[in-house]
């Protein structure tokens, strides 16, 4: 995470704490970064020197106006002037980051060769809230590397009950053993 998304992140979320707006601007901060994210053009228009601040300005008035918190859109308008939109996205993480550890949250990022189910999902969930005492949000990704089983990232701790993790260790005894 770069230095000015961790403190213009933070600065936004002490900012949405003061006012009891960390819920609604966390939500909105979800759906920007996936709109940023789906248009970087948009971005780069919006960061272009050549185009006239208060015109990029203007353009983010009529993108977003009434539909976002005023904190928040004056907040991408200070980016904007600090030539900084393009760490939107690490604002975004501090912000989520700082919510996470405020509420007991925490994210895991689940990788299986196939998909999930729901009751799956469910179970692993409950697992992991009781290693972490926390309530687990998880996020879901296929790799059909893995080959079977599942690895899990909860808050940096990895977990890997998956086949190729599995391998990988044996591999590791064996050379260990024959070396």
């Amino acid at each position: 995470m770069s230095k000015a998304g961790d403190l213009y992140g933070q600065s936004l979320y002490d900012l949405a704490a003061e006012e009891n707006l960390t819920e609604k601007i966390l939500g909105e901060m979800e759906t920007v970064r996936g709109i940023l994210r789906e248009n970087p053009d948009y971005i780069t228009l919006l960061s272009e020197p050549s185009v006239p601040k208060n015109e990029r300005l203007s353009l983010v008035d009529q993108a977003f106006d009434g539909s976002l918190e005023a904190y928040h859109l004056n907040f991408i308008k200070i980016l904007i002037e600090k030539g900084l939109l393009r760490e939107y996205s690490a604002c975004y993480k501090r912000f989520r980051k700082s919510y996470n550890e405020a509420h007991g949250i925490a994210d895991a990022l689940v990788t299986a060769a196939v998909k999930l189910s729901d009751a799956q999902l469910s179970q692993l969930r409950e697992k992991l809230e009781k290693i972490s005492g926390k309530k687990v949000l998880l996020e879901q990704k296929t790799d059909p590397d893995i080959l079977g089983g599942v690895r899990v990232d909860l808050e940096g701790q990895l977990f890997d009950g998956s086949v190729k993790g599995r391998l990988s260790e044996l591999r590791r005894k064996v050379d260990d053993i024959v070396i």
